[in-house]
């Protein structure tokens, strides 16, 4: 019996060996896995967070962290449209939630599937107009370029209330559990169905967005609220000029976002351990980030839509065994707008040229090269936000240096913080007489980015329109 089974061993080593070694003679899989609301200073390491992750811990040691991964704008629908479609929101006309993601726009799904990848979309969605979620099953020609569609409907509930539909049957789905373990189910399969030839595969999990207190009962024991770390910038209880019918207190919801956090975690670590079994990791591509964070009482605010680091900086760990330099990091600008054209970069492939970011693949792949100086920051628009209109966070457009947040609104300049010297974003600089040059020069950039985004927006007061002279015609608000 020992001999045969030292045989059956050989035997199964050998054969992972031979598919590995098929497996780096291919394209390499790419798996772009996202979250919704998850903030960059709740990740591993990171001070005053006590939200477990050793998985998300594991695939940064064995790929890249980028510590400065921006949310052009911190909204779901508009964030998604960036990352799918590499377009600015006026462009592809996503400028708040409920805006549909269009067919004629080329969808990153679309790139890959043309370029000989089976695609696939596991998860929230949330691109499709509002009432649109009960016509949600689509035919093949209507799936953005993505083969396998699996969208998920009705997300927020996190427990029972999710759903999807069956491919063949057009038959609704709503099975028991919590959602983001559900669609992980199905990333498995996919995962195992198709480890002979090249994938794509984008998986859309919905928490740790709110409600934060329906997290997986077993992992809200590990948080107690007292014991948790509030970032020195955040206050006990939100008020309700801030948040709306009620106060908001915030270790008491942290308690539940750190929950959410450990259960994705969990389900990465299922994901990592299912291409170690298939003999895929050293041919895969993982990418995790998120489409915006969450203020978690800092600034006395909750929710995002906001410039603060808490609302736009997100987390982003690339793992890429053999092309990815493990243990790395890199403080170079990425932000959403450059993830369609970075990713088609890790892969390989020539990005369309529509794409309005930059490919930063090479970045990422431990070149010692300078990335962007700035990106553009934005909330356009908040009729379908919480309370609509009455929304407390302010239209702005702004600019994210890796030193500087910098945002105007619509009467004038905002906010200037000097991240460098400021970490937690605490002194506003905008009124200080020193300082003027410096948001001058942003204004310029504002404007700059304003024309290649065919942005709407009405730029500066009165004051700023006489102190800057460009190209523009400045609009007096």
């Amino acid at each position: 019996m020992s001999t045969r089974r030292q045989f059956l061993k050989t035997a199964a080593a050998g054969a992972l060996a031979a598919h590995s070694a098929a497996q780096s003679r291919r394209k390499p899989n790419v798996l772009f896995i996202f979250s919704d609301q998850h903030r960059a200073c709740s990740m591993p390491g990171e001070p005053f967070n006590d939200a477990d992750a050793p998985n998300l811990a594991r695939l940064a040691r064995e790929g890249l962290t980028a510590r400065n991964c921006i949310s052009n704008y911190p909204v779901c629908s508009p964030c998604r449209g960036i990352l799918l479609s590499g377009r600015w929101p006026y462009q592809t006309g996503i400028i708040d939630n409920s805006h549909p993601l269009k067919e004629s726009e080329t969808s990153l799904g679309e790139v890959f599937r043309r370029n000989g990848y089976r695609t696939g979309y596991i998860g929230k969605w949330h691109l499709d107009a509002r009432g649109a979620e009960g016509r949600a099953w689509r035919p093949p020609g209507s799936r953005h370029g993505f083969d396998e569609w699996h969208a998920w409907y009705n997300t927020n509930p996190h427990f029972d209330k999710s759903y999807t539909f069956d491919l063949k049957t057009r038959e609704r789905l709503q099975p028991e559990g919590y959602n983001a373990t559900l669609m992980t189910d199905t990333t498995l399969d996919f995962i195992e169905r198709h480890g002979d030839e090249p994938w794509m595969l984008t998986v859309a999990w919905n928490p740790p967005h709110p409600p934060f207190l329906d997290a997986p009962p077993d992992l809200m024991k590990r948080y107690e609220p007292g014991g948790l770390k509030l970032r020195p910038n955040a206050v006990e209880t939100v008020g309700r000029a801030a948040y709306g019918p009620t106060d908001w207190p915030a270790r008491d919801n942290l308690q539940g976002y750190n929950a959410h956090i450990t259960a994705i975690d969990r389900e990465m670590g299922r994901i990592l351990d299912k291409l170690d079994e298939t003999g895929q990791t050293e041919n895969t591509i993982v990418v995790y980030t998120s489409d915006h964070g969450e203020m978690m009482g800092s600034q006395g605010r909750t929710g995002k839509r906001l410039p603060y680091d808490e609302s736009c900086k997100v987390p982003f760990v690339v793992r890429y065994p053999g092309a990815v330099p493990a243990g790395a990091r890199t403080d170079e600008l990425l932000s959403a707008i450059d993830l369609y054209q970075t990713m088609c970069g890790l892969a390989g492939l020539d990005a369309p040229v529509h794409c309005q970011g930059e490919d930063l693949s090479s970045i990422l792949q431990g070149a010692k090269r300078a990335g962007p100086e700035h990106t553009f920051l934005m909330h356009i628009e908040k009729d379908h936000a919480s309370g609509g209109r009455n929304h407390p966070a302010p239209i702005f457009r702004g600019i994210r240096t890796k030193r500087y947040t910098y945002a105007v609104g619509e009467i004038g300049r905002w906010c200037l913080y000097d991240n460098q010297n400021d970490p937690y974003q605490q002194s506003n600089l905008v009124s200080r007489e020193r300082h003027r040059g410096l948001m001058r020069d942003l204004d310029g950039v504002i404007a700059d980015y304003l024309t290649r985004a065919e942005d709407r927006f009405p730029l500066v007061t009165l004051r700023a329109r006489r102190e800057f002279s460009g190209p523009r015609t400045w609009v007096n608000i």
